[in-house]
């Protein structure tokens, strides 16, 4: 970041944008003291700070939901939201009981129906989403940073998060907000500040800014988005799915699938959208061997009938998933992009048990430029690198599989418009070479810009199959609608 200059109004959403790899989130860490060394000032209530760690900003009223999730899997929702400010009787014990209340009541304004006491690791991405957005609610902050707060949240539990901010900014509070979807910064946000490659750029009021031109401002150049992919001419089913069953886990009535049926063609891009609890992750899971005790149906590739006992056997019939969290399911971090790659053929790259340093860096190389992974070096971790960049490792490790059926569980969350069109041009590419893709997202322009075919599910069901040609917004909300609402 270089010499960065902004103003975070009170009483107003203060839209921050910029592509990855642009500084957001590094500025937003800088703010809230996660970062202490840097040059400059932060100028706050009048007076010059220096945070020196996330505390000392929280004190001072800033608080920040990251990206990234930080919440403790085995700890409950009451004890992630109260972690280190956790409230004491007067003999000094723990006050559970008023700390629970308090939990309950933050959800409940959340919309966000779970007992306090469900340990947090039992959640799904989204509802995680929400109990880190509690957090945040909890202290009364004058300036709230939310980084990617709706990347994984349904679309009602968007309404109710911009409900919240409403009620925010009628109490004068500084709302911060990260986001990469420009059409719910059209909907929040009140002014924009664009960042490009560490630096401020420009900012005003969003009244009147269009998307184009934000979008312009952002890169700095237009970019032409990717539109609805020529279908594939191809009638050669790859994949078909009969009457697959999901049983649910326990008690519990998320997670279930039934009578699953629909097939994949060679050559294309199927997509698939739910609200949350519809049932998408698990079916591509249950595709994947992820569930074979408590799955039933069948599921042919290439005319041959497979029953998945685990994910290695789906890999070894052509089958690979790019997860929802790339982060936590899809990338080991902590290594570099060579290893990351490679991960998937360990044995295709080993002689008599020893990894090949040669074979490792040229399929290391050979993806690189293949997909255009913007990094310093094949050396660099992985956590190193942007979002979009990060995901295109986890596509490569994939393909380095040579696999027949790609599954990809909402594949541009959390990245740039920028990133989002490379990732659209990445997938009809593999679809013109032949690949079958089933494509889950939550964002109907997404599904809208690159599918040839859409299904649509609810509550475990499918409730709608629509050709590209006849898809519209209010078809496919209607039949993603439970019946019950």
């Amino acid at each position: 970041m270089n010499k960065v200059n902004l103003e975070i109004q009170l009483g107003k959403v203060n839209a921050i944008i910029g592509e990855n790899g642009a500084g957001k989130s590094t500025l937003m860490k800088i703010l809230s003291g996660v970062y202490a060394d840097y040059e400059g000032e932060i100028i706050f209530n009048g007076e010059t700070v220096r945070f020196k760690n996330p505390k000392e900003a929280q004190y001072s009223g800033i608080a920040i939901i990251h990206q990234e999730l930080s919440l403790i899997p085995h700890l409950s929702i009451t004890e992630n939201i109260f972690l280190g400010r956790e409230l004491t009787t007067a003999f000094g014990v723990l006050d559970q009981k008023k700390m629970t209340s308090r939990t309950r009541e933050l959800l409940q304004k959340l919309k966000l129906n779970l007992d306090p006491d469900t340990p947090v690791f039992k959640l799904k991405v989204g509802q995680q989403q929400v109990v880190e957005i509690a957090k945040a609610l909890l202290s009364d902050s004058n300036v709230i940073i939310m980084d990617e707060p709706t990347s994984a949240i349904s679309d009602h539990e968007v309404d109710v998060l911009f409900g919240v901010i409403k009620d925010l900014r009628k109490q004068n509070k500084a709302i911060v907000y990260i986001s990469h979807k420009l059409d719910e910064l059209f909907r929040i946000a009140d002014r924009y500040i664009v960042l490009r490659d560490g630096q401020s750029i420009a900012s005003g009021d969003m009244k009147g800014m269009s998307k184009d031109r934000i979008i312009q401002k952002m890169v700095g150049r237009n970019i032409e988005v990717l539109g609805n992919p020529v279908a594939s001419e191809s009638a050669q089913r790859i994949l078909s799915v009969k009457n697959l069953h999901l049983k649910p886990e326990g008690s519990s009535k998320s997670g279930m699938l039934s009578n699953i049926t629909f097939h994949l063609n060679k050559g294309e891009i199927l997509g698939i959208f739910g609200l949350m609890g519809a049932g998408r992750t698990e079916l591509l899971e249950t595709l994947f061997g992820l569930h074979p005790k408590n799955s039933s149906g069948e599921i042919w590739v290439d005319g041959q009938r497979l029953s998945f006992r685990n994910p290695s056997e789906a890999i070894n019939s052509g089958v690979a998933l790019v997860p929802e969290d790339r982060k936590k399911d899809g990338l080991v971090l902590g290594m570099d992009v060579r290893s990351n790659i490679s991960l998937t053929v360990l044995d295709l790259i080993e002689t008599a048990g020893i990894i090949s340093t040669e074979k490792e860096n040229e399929l290391a190389d050979k993806y690189i430029k293949d997909l255009s992974i913007k990094t310093s070096s094949k050396k660099q971790l992985a956590k190193n690198l942007s979002g979009g960049n990060q995901q295109k490792i986890v596509i490569s490790k994939w393909l380095a599989t040579h696999p027949k059926i790609l599954l990809l569980d909402e594949p541009t969350r959390g990245i740039d418009v920028n990133a989002k069109n490379e990732i659209y041009k990445l997938i009809t590419s593999l679809a013109k070479k032949g690949l079958g893709i089933i494509m889950v997202s939550s964002e109907l322009p997404e599904i809208l810009a690159i599918s040839n075919r859409v299904i649509v599910m609810s509550e475990g069901f499918i409730t709608a199959e629509i050709p590209i040609s006849e898809a519209k917004e209010e078809n496919i909300l209607k039949a993603a609608i439970p019946k019950s609402i």
